[in-house]
């Protein structure tokens, strides 16, 4: 069976009106029998988020989700992890802490069997933080040291169910543009993925192409062939030369292989 498509949001997603991204990760999940399961670890209000999501989903896929509150290794270790998985048309992971998502789930039975449904054509979406683990590299937080003025950009492991790519999310609305960038001229051979709030891509993951969908824009960030790439360590200055800049509106559709936009 082919991999099963990513959507992969910015966060903040339209939950009241039209609710246009959630729409599509319902319907693009029923290519696939079964509920669609949500998993809770990145948030610190599981419970509260969890059922959000469940009577939205309920609503709109028309099936009963399972609310996966996986909050310990030892639960995502669980072997009944395994027959849940494998019974759902599509996972979605909701907003938090990507570290938490990765450091609690990484490795593990749910991660491992995750992988191995997703592959046979289990969809899977996240927003915010369920957004940002679903590269191989990710981005875990950027700050200034106020006492020794310098800039920190974390990164670490995400899922890697893109390659090649790094998310970052609440893109336009928390100008993350500098560290993206910064991302970017750290790892050149990355393509630097910027997705703002009500605003989603929605990925085939045997084509390796997106589509955008919502509100807003996707910023894309190709460092590949730039010709001169100079970042100060630890420090806010840069210098980086020919770096390929493309925003993205609705409807265009972006190959992540040859690295150009196909259709706008």
């Amino acid at each position: 069976m082919a991999k099963g498509d990513l959507l992969i949001i910015g966060g903040n997603e339209d939950k009241t009106d039209e609710k246009v991204i959630l729409s599509k990760f319902a319907t693009i999940c029923q290519n696939r029998q079964g509920p669609i399961g949500i998993v809770t670890t990145a948030t610190a209000y599981p419970e509260e988020v969890g059922n959000e999501y469940a009577s939205l989903f309920h609503t709109l896929h028309g099936t009963k989700p399972l609310l996966l509150h996986l909050d310990s290794r030892e639960k995502a270790d669980d072997p009944e992890l395994i027959e849940q998985l494998s019974s759902l048309s599509g996972l979605f992971m909701t907003g938090g802490d990507q570290l938490r998502l990765t450091s609690l789930l990484g490795g593990t039975t749910f991660y491992k069997h995750c992988l191995k449904e997703w592959k046979g054509g289990l969809v899977i979406g996240g927003t915010s933080a369920g957004a940002a683990v679903m590269s191989r590299l990710m981005i875990i937080s950027s700050k200034i040291s106020k006492k020794q003025d310098v800039s920190i950009l974390e990164m670490g492991s995400g899922f890697g169910f893109l390659e090649d790519v790094i998310i970052d999310q609440h893109f336009s609305q928390r100008d993350r543009f500098s560290r993206l960038m910064r991302a970017i001229a750290l790892n050149p051979q990355i393509i630097g993925v910027g997705i703002d709030e009500n605003t989603a891509i929605w990925v085939n993951s045997e084509r390796n192409q997106f589509e955008v969908i919502g509100e807003f824009n996707v910023s894309i960030f190709d460092g590949k062939t730039s010709s001169y790439i100079d970042v100060a360590e630890n420090k806010e200055n840069m210098t980086i030369s020919d770096i390929r800049f493309h925003t993205l509106g609705e409807g265009a559709i972006f190959d992540l292989t040859k690295r150009e936009l196909i259709i706008s």
